[in-house]
C-alpha cells in the first residue's frame, strides 16, 4: 500500500516545471531518468526510440535561439486571447509567463534531453506509402509513454521537468545543430533540472466532464 500511495502522489503531483535552477544534475541520475523511458511500451516493441542528451553550452545555446523562434510562434495562438474556461485568467497568464521564462533561459538548463523516433520501414510503392500517411498521426504513441515514464522519473527524483515540443516546428534548423540524421526526428523536448518552485497539487477538470461511457454524449457518473 505504501509504494502504490507512492505512485499516486508522484502522478497527482508531477507539475509541468519551467523554472529551473542551474545546479548541475549528475550522469548517474540521468542514467536513471532514460532508464525509466526505456521500460515504456511502443509499437510492435520496435523500440524505435532515441534520445539526445544536451549539456554542451553551445549546443544549447543554438537550441534556445530556435526554440525561442518556435515559441514566439506558439505564443501567438494565445496572445489576447482568453485561456482554457476551466482555468484561471491570471493562472494561465503565470503559464505563459512561466513558458517565455524557459524560452529565454533555455541555454541555462543544465540538460536538455530530445526524445526522437527513428522511422519505420514501410511496405514499398503507393501501399507503403497510404500506410505511412494513416499512421503518421499515431507515430507519437510509440515515443510519449517513454516521456510520461522520463517525466515521472523526474519528479520522484525530485527534479523539475516539462513536455515541449516549440523546438520541433523548426526541425530542419534543429537538424544540423544535433546532427540528427534523415531518418530521426525530434518529438519532445524536455529540459531537466532542480526546480525553483514547489510540486504539485496538479488541478484537473473532473473525470466525469471528459469521460463518457459507451456511446459519445452518455456520460460517466461519479461513483458514490
Amino acid at each position: 500500500m505504501a509504494a502504490e500511495a507512492a505512485l499516486f502522489d508522484i502522478i497527482f503531483s508531477t507539475r509541468s516545471m519551467r523554472r529551473l535552477k542551474t545546479d548541475p544534475v549528475s550522469d548517474d541520475i540521468i542514467y536513471q531518468i532514460l532508464d525509466a523511458g526505456i521500460r515504456a511500451p511502443s509499437g510492435g516493441n520496435t523500440q524505435h526510440w532515441r534520445f539526445l542528451v544536451v549539456k554542451d553550452a553551445e549546443v544549447k545555446r543554438k537550441v534556445q535561439e530556435i526554440y525561442q523562434k518556435g515559441w514566439e510562434q506558439a505564443r501567438t495562438i494565445y496572445d489576447g486571447r482568453p485561456g482554457p474556461s476551466h482555468m484561471e485568467e491570471g493562472k494561465f497568464r503565470k503559464l505563459l509567463d512561466a513558458a517565455s521564462y524557459l524560452a529565454d533561459n533555455l541555454a541555462e538548463v543544465p540538460v536538455l534531453i530530445f526524445a526522437c523516433l527513428k522511422e519505420r520501414p514501410m511496405p514499398p510503392g503507393e501501399a507503403g506509402a497510404q500506410l505511412a500517411a494513416k499512421l503518421a498521426r499515431l507515430s507519437g504513441s510509440s515515443i510519449y509513454p517513454a516521456v510520461q515514464n522520463m517525466l515521472l522519473a523526474c519528479r520522484a527524483l525530485g527534479l523539475g521537468a516539462t513536455l515541449t515540443t516549440v523546438c520541433s516546428l523548426h526541425e530542419e534548423e534543429l537538424r544540423p545543430v544535433l546532427n540528427l540524421p534523415d531518418n530521426i526526428s525530434t518529438y519532445a523536448l524536455l529540459p531537466v533540472g532542480y526546480p525553483m518552485g514547489k510540486f504539485g497539487p496538479v488541478r484537473r477538470m473532473a473525470v466525469e466532464e471528459i469521460t463518457c461511457v459507451d456511446q459519445w454524449e452518455t456520460p460517466l457518473k461519479r461513483p458514490a
